[in-house]
């Protein structure tokens, strides 16, 4: 293990090319801080093609470079999903921390910086989320309670209107009342795939994502396993913008995934109804 190298791993399939060139330079500016900030600290970027991964060309590229960031693109194994697209990745890194990374996530500058600050003195803690606030600047609350299948319907499927009656249930399930901009919380039960920075021992001890998922609930998945053998913490400090959006705000084929992984997700970890 090379213990100066954060990897990440990007995982791709027909990206906005907008939001991932965001994303990239976002990668670029963290790492170069995260460079001055910590001498002798790089970053080794794995950008998984699933498809239709535009070209790395131009200032992108040279963002990167300049940025002192090496690339490895894995790519002709096809649309395999994005658990086993990350694992890809994970199989080959020998870094100390491992950064999982949606193309849709702009970090802050000093987010590396901080993250790897907080977790070089907090050894305990094997994965980190950070605060991620959405294109308006308010907090997304992202960390959660183990979900109900109520939680999942009402959170995912019901418009914001119709919501009203199931506030209380909501903010219990999203730890409204825990999560903050200026608090550290540990071990939230399940947190955010968009950004998991995991210690890489201990992501290897978990051999990475489960690979029955192929979209949808493999990071539910993971942050319940990581309890087992590290612990989870939420450090606000660390700030990321998150641009995503729901299955059902995607289609048919989107919500068709969610209920699959879904059904995998409580047959495994246990069926909580209300």
């Amino acid at each position: 293990m090379d213990h100066g190298v954060v990897s990440v791993s990007v995982v791709v399939f027909h990206p906005d090319q907008q939001l991932l060139a965001r994303t990239f330079a976002s990668l670029a500016q963290a790492g170069a801080k995260l460079a001055r900030s910590a001498p002798g600290r790089s970053i080794h970027l794995y950008l998984v093609d699933n498809g239709g991964m535009p070209e790395m060309r131009g200032g992108l590229a040279t963002a990167l470079s300049q940025a002192g960031i090496a690339c490895t693109v894995i790519s002709g194994h096809g649309n395999v999903g994005y658990g086993r697209g990350h694992n890809l990745a994970i199989e080959r890194a020998s870094s100390g921390y491992h950064l999982v990374l949606n193309p849709d996530v702009d970090i802050d500058s000093s987010a590396l910086a901080e993250a790897v600050t907080f977790l070089e003195a907090h050894p305990e803690a094997g994965l980190l989320t950070p605060a991620i606030v959405d294109d308006a600047g308010q907090l997304q609350y992202l960390c959660r309670q183990y979900p109900t299948l109520v939680d999942l319907f009402v959170r995912g499927f019901l418009p914001r209107a119709a919501r009203r009656p199931f506030e209380a249930r909501l903010a219990r399930y999203e730890m409204r009342a825990q999560i903050n901009e200026h608090d550290t919380i540990w071990d939230p039960p399940i947190v955010s795939g968009c950004f998991m920075l995991f210690r890489t021992n201990v992501l290897k001890k978990l051999a990475g994502f489960d690979a029955r998922y192929f979209l949808y609930f493999e990071d539910y998945d993971l942050s319940l396993r990581a309890h087992d053998v590290t612990r989870v913490v939420y450090e606000p400090s660390v700030r990321v913008l998150h641009h995503g959006g729901g299955a059902s705000r995607k289609g048919l084929a989107h919500i068709r995934m969610f209920l699959a992984s879904a059904f995998k997700f409580y047959n495994r970890f246990g069926w909580k109804w209300l």
